[in-house]
């Protein structure tokens, strides 16, 4: 789809109206200058009544509904914020129907439904992206270009914890929606440590720990991961469940290093701590709407007939990756990765910024998935 008018705005569906949805995703379109939000999806009926009337939103459908939804012509793209398991039957349909797909990460569970979404995009000429918000960042795109100067001399090393006390109850917690913590929390120092690194590891090493807590009777408590990437670099990092709100990676060079605080925060202040021959420099990276910067960015590529970086390929290296890394915890020994060649990756000319949202808003029906978030 191109457009034959500068001011035409991408009409969007947002599909699934938990937490996330609600408190990043429905705001930020106020800032989303050339994306417009259409339609709701969501098999609760108060969430969509009073949704709708918060935002002026005329179109609700529930799942059932979802392809009178695609097939309305009232909606250009869905941005799907569904649990992990259902990211690929919704992705497929929409594809089908000659609808854009905006699909949060992870983009599925499996490489096998990666790949059928890749292959119902391309065969329906829509365009795919999948929601890695931290591609347009600001702080996390100037650590990359950090490393990319040498200023830290050649990176040798990528070590990051993640971690959060997620409730019992949250759908996290649960196997059969595609839970687990690589999924959805780790991916993020997978993500992170390949667009740092510029590469792709072809070997990956893994341990799950579980304290016994009734909460983590279907998923690991935490895991932690040994990445090994071509010219002998190591990432590490941890992952977990079931510890306080730590969210960091540091990249140590052979003539300094790079802490990154705050680092896959969807909102707040992000700063960066860069230390040269002994002496630290501090640079702290204002607040921004994360979730404008997404719309903003996809509605351009379809607008203007781009391809998106954060593409299906992008999904598919790290389900992969995952997947692989749940092969380790379960054999205890390394896994040997196929390496794919990634052509493209995130540069500080994807940096786009808009101010914060104002305020936090009341979820209906709905909780997030830790105290801190």
């Amino acid at each position: 789809m191109t457009a034959t008018n500068d001011q035409r705005k991408i009409r969007y569906a947002v599909v699934g109206l938990g937490w996330f949805a609600q408190e990043a995703a429905l705001p930020s379109f106020v800032h989303a200058e050339n994306s417009e939000l259409v339609a709701l999806v969501s098999d609760d009926a108060t969430k969509r009544e009073e949704l709708s009337k918060k935002y002026g939103i005329k179109h609700t459908y529930s799942y059932e509904q979802y392809e009178d939804c695609l097939t309305s012509g009232e909606v250009d793209a869905v941005y799907i914020a569904l649990p992990n398991h259902l990211h690929c039957e919704y992705t497929v349909r929409a594809a089908n129907q000659a609808i854009h797909v905006l699909c949060e990460k992870p983009m599925a569970t499996t490489e096998q439904e990666c790949n059928a979404m890749i292959k119902a995009a391309n065969d329906n000429n829509v365009k795919l992206m999948i929601a890695y918000r931290l591609h347009l960042e600001e702080a996390n795109l100037q650590a990359v270009e950090i490393v990319r100067s040498k200023q830290i001399g050649e990176p040798r090393i990528f070590n990051s914890v993640f971690t959060q006390q997620v409730e019992e109850g949250n759908i996290r917690l649960r196997d059969a929606t595609g839970g687990g913590t690589l999924y959805d929390i780790g991916i993020y120092c997978i993500n992170a440590a390949r667009y740092i690194l510029q590469d792709e590891p072809i070997e990956v090493f893994a341990v799950a720990a579980n304290n016994g807590e009734e909460r983590f009777s279907e998923v690991e408590e935490m895991t932690s991961v040994i990445l090994r990437f071509p010219n002998e670099r190591l990432a590490t990092f941890t992952c977990s469940f079931g510890g306080a709100s730590v969210s960091s990676y540091q990249i140590v060079g052979t003539q300094g290093d790079l802490r990154v605080e705050s680092a896959y925060a969807w909102q707040g202040e992000l700063k960066h701590y860069l230390t040269i021959n002994g002496e630290t420099q501090e640079r702290t990276f204002e607040d921004h709407d994360q979730l404008a910067a997404e719309f903003i960015y996809f509605s351009d590529c379809i607008l203007q007939d781009k391809n998106p970086e954060p593409s299906g390929t992008e999904g598919l290296i790290d389900v992969s990756i995952i997947q692989a890394l749940y092969k380790s915890i379960e054999t205890r020994q390394p896994v040997q990765i196929e390496t794919r060649d990634r052509h493209q990756r995130p540069t500080s000319a994807q940096t786009i910024q808009r101010p914060p949202v104002e305020e936090t808003p009341d979820l209906i029906h709905a909780a997030a998935p830790s105290k801190e978030s």
